[in-house]
């Protein structure tokens, strides 16, 4: 058996591809467009790592989406937990569990997927301003 990919449902695929590609640093593997079925897909995977895929799924007909707490959370392993923090704050994503213990953080996709981020390797030492950061919201 091999894993292949797990799907997500996006209610705005170019705020959700802004997201993985441009924020997260994910790349877009695949389209698929299905007229008959009135959907997208797109396959993505972290460079590192192409054969593990997120396929996001656009119904081209609105439709209302929770907050999807349900699915549980994707996870990355990260070179630099703080510098990639960083990077996503600066461009606008809410750090909702900051990465305290120098291991371990969450945000959020526009869709309110939580994405769990993990340090390559044991634990960075303590650093402000992350180690006194509180929470927002919830993951």
């Amino acid at each position: 058996m091999r894993f292949l990919h797990t799907m997500i449902r996006a209610t705005d695929l170019d705020a959700s591809l802004d997201f993985f590609c441009n924020k997260l640093g994910l790349r877009e593997d695949r389209r698929f467009e299905v007229e008959a079925g009135r959907f997208t897909l797109v396959f993505l995977s972290a460079p590192e790592t192409p054969d593990a895929q997120i396929e996001i799924t656009y119904n081209w007909d609105p439709e209302e989406l929770d907050e999807g707490r349900n699915f549980g959370h994707l996870a990355f392993q990260v070179d630099d937990i703080y510098d990639t923090c960083q990077r996503l704050m600066d461009a606008g994503v809410t750090i909702n569990r900051p990465p305290r213990d120098g291991h371990m953080a969450f945000v959020r996709s526009p869709d309110n997927i939580s994405i769990e981020l993990l340090q390559k390797g044991g634990a960075l030492d303590a650093q402000e301003p992350w180690a006194s950061m509180p929470n927002t919201g919830h993951w």
